[in-house]
């Protein structure tokens, strides 16, 4: 009697210590499973990040040709676009759609993305929503951006065969300046700073000094490269180095094409020295210059680099010391 007690004891106890063991198990087993669900979350997001391009493009200054060549080379080098196309206000999104835009393409993990459309620069991360797009632009001299968007919205260009919005108006530039119309006032070179300096109020009142330094500030902190349309294929040439999830083979597709400008203004006619004088008068137009200048001299800069780093065959100029603990 005395031994069958001791064996159900023995057995009572050993069922407490499994039971006990299997909890302990179970417990740790779920917060590691938590904290690799936490780490590998992490992980994905910091990869959403990377992976979004915006390219917030300025009309009439070589983006069509751009575009052109991501498309053609999407299906090699793997990425997703998309074009944003405004039907509200133009060229600035509401803070509620910015919400949405971001949330949605934060959302988008799968593979690169790039973002691309008529818009004014945004701080996805000012809204609340936690990723970190990499920012491309490109520019251009302003009188000679403004005179081909005016006879763009008359005659089209060779590749779209579209009726717009000024179509059967034969008004020259030079005709326009002297009657003093609207299309070609100097409030209408009011582009460039406003689309790098965002979606507030103030970038885009004509001729402003705050909305001149913030689209500075914004080109420099926030944007990885912006070219301008005179030098094309060397911006080409710096996107495929920094980016070539996104441009891996531009060049070659360059020089086997020759697409280097696809579309062209069916009409413009020559600018007369009098209304450039006219135009380069205004102090918006000489803002404008400003800022183009000043991208430029960061261009050449960053192309100087590129260059550099090419000749080294891609070696990084560093080197990692002191390292603790090792």
């Amino acid at each position: 009697m005395n031994t069958a007690k001791t064996y159900l004891l023995f057995l009572l106890t050993v069922l407490m210590i499994l039971s006990y063991y299997h909890f302990y198990i179970l417990n740790n087993n779920d917060t590691s499973r938590k904290y690799v669900s936490y780490e590998q979350s992490t992980v994905d997001k910091r990869g959403k990040h990377n992976s979004v391009l915006i390219y917030n493009r300025v009309p009439k200054t070589g983006s069509t040709s751009l575009m052109n060549i991501a498309y053609e080379l999407y299906p090699v080098n793997g990425m997703r676009i998309v074009q944003v196309r405004l039907t509200g206000h133009k060229h600035s999104l509401t803070s509620a759609d910015l919400i949405t835009l971001s949330r949605n393409i934060s959302d988008w993990s799968d593979r690169p993305i790039l973002l691309h459309g008529h818009f004014s620069y945004f701080n996805p991360r000012k809204l609340g929503i936690e990723f970190y797009p990499i920012y491309i632009n490109i520019i251009r001299k302003p009188l000679d951006r403004l005179v081909s968007y005016y006879y763009f919205l008359r005659y089209g260009d060779d590749v779209l065969d579209k009726v717009r919005s000024k179509a059967g108006d034969t008004t020259s530039f030079d005709q326009c300046v002297k009657l003093g119309q609207p299309d070609c006032d100097p409030k209408k070179l009011w582009m460039q700073v406003p689309f790098f300096c965002g979606s507030s109020v103030h970038c885009w009142d004509p001729g402003s000094h705050w909305a001149l330094e913030q689209a500075k500030a914004n080109l420099i902190n926030n944007y990885l490269v912006v070219g301008v349309t005179e030098d094309f294929e060397s911006f080409v040439e710096v996107l495929e180095f920094l980016l070539p999830d996104f441009f891996q083979g531009s060049m070659a597709y360059l020089s086997e094409t020759g697409k280097s400008h696809i579309k062209k203004t069916k009409h413009k006619d020559p600018v007369s020295e009098e209304t450039k004088k006219l135009m380069q008068s205004s102090a918006i137009y000489r803002m404008e210059l400003e800022f183009y200048n000043f991208a430029l001299k960061h261009f050449k800069t960053m192309k100087k680099m590129v260059k550099n780093q090419k000749s080294l065959e891609g070696k990084p100029q560093f080197v990692f010391e002191k390292v603790r603990p090792k």
